[in-house]
């Protein structure tokens, strides 16, 4: 059985038609672009969060180290943070 020549050209101008219809449909849906969009900018401020936090926890981590080989780092701290003094010591506090 030989298919009439003017059906030939219908299965391919019948699938671009849906696709010229459902593409951009499927790519302007709430699910699509925009959504891509906003994860993009999700993700991008995500990776800011980490960096920060990165930095954070170095910092934190030379803290930790100094305290633990370092006695001025622990005096600064007694002294700053606890409000103690050596024996002997004068406190001056001004307004």
């Amino acid at each position: 059985m030989r298919v009439p020549h003017t059906y030939v050209w219908l299965l391919p101008f019948s699938l671009l038609v849906l696709a010229i219809v459902a593409v951009p449909l499927l790519i302007l849906d709430d699910a699509g672009l925009p959504r891509y969009r906003a994860l993009q900018r999700e993700v991008e401020e995500i990776d800011v969060q980490n960096a920060e936090i990165r930095e954070e926890v170095y910092r934190l981590q030379r803290q930790v180290d100094a305290l633990k080989t370092n006695p001025d780092a622990i005096e600064r701290i007694a002294r700053d943070e606890l409000g103690m003094v050596r024996a002997g010591e004068i406190i001056f506090q001004f307004d």
